[in-house]
């Protein structure tokens, strides 16, 4: 029988596994490539300077200061 803990690890590689088969399928495909590129540069340019700010605002509030 399988515990927590092996179950988790054996998970962990399959999920890894898995992530370095897409990547490397993506990486062969030119037309994927493109299209990891494009969502992988919107994604530093857009949303996470988004995120971060907002997390910025978060952690303001929550410290009890006021903004001038």
């Amino acid at each position: 029988s399988m515990n927590q803990t092996s179950s988790d690890k054996l998970a962990n590689v399959v999920i890894g596994a898995a992530v370095v088969g897409v990547a490397f399928y993506i990486m062969k495909n030119r037309s994927l490539r493109r299209v990891a590129w494009r969502l992988a540069v919107t994604a530093l340019t857009g949303t996470l300077p988004s995120w971060l700010g907002q997390e910025v605002q978060h952690a303001w509030a929550d410290s009890g200061r006021r903004i001038n």
